[in-house]
């Protein structure tokens, strides 16, 4: 900064390609391969502890109820409420900022756990707490929409 001419602004450059495909989402790994697979097929999974029984999300090799490694993939029926959740206006990351307005959301799934995850197709001032939603796959990625009769 210190061989800036006064009045000049510094130039950030990005670390990877704005345009880089699955820059909003995590890269699989052994152990999240299974999850991402499913998702690709439309199928929702979660990991349930054999020990205390309870489901989690996100997937982790452990349960964070009880710290067993007693713990498996299930499939999720897809059924959720809506917790909380935020309109997103503005974001400059790509590839985010071609899709504002957002929904970022919070969840409860059927089975239990929180998700975060974006809520899509609601019209506005249908968003509600207890609103009941179903999960659908954009390129792969569980978002979320109401539920017929429910907004």
């Amino acid at each position: 900064m210190a061989d800036l001419v006064r009045g000049q602004r510094a130039r950030t450059v990005p670390v990877t390609a704005p345009d880089a495909p699955g820059h909003d989402r995590p890269e699989p790994d052994a152990f999240t391969l299974a999850y991402w697979e499913a998702a690709a097929e439309g199928r929702l999974l979660l990991r349930r502890c054999g020990a205390c029984g309870l489901a989690h999300h996100y997937p982790r090799e452990f349960c964070p109820h009880c710290w067993s490694e007693d713990v498996g993939w299930e499939r999720a029926s897809g059924l959720a409420t809506l917790y909380t959740w935020s309109v997103v206006h503005r974001n400059d990351l790509p590839p985010f900022k071609g899709r504002t307005p957002y929904v970022a959301a919070v969840v409860d799934l059927a089975e239990g756990p929180r998700m975060m995850t974006e809520v899509v197709g609601a019209a506005d001032g249908d968003l509600r707490a207890g609103a009941e939603l179903r999960v659908t796959f954009r390129e792969g990625v569980p978002v979320f929409v109401m539920r017929a009769g429910d907004g």
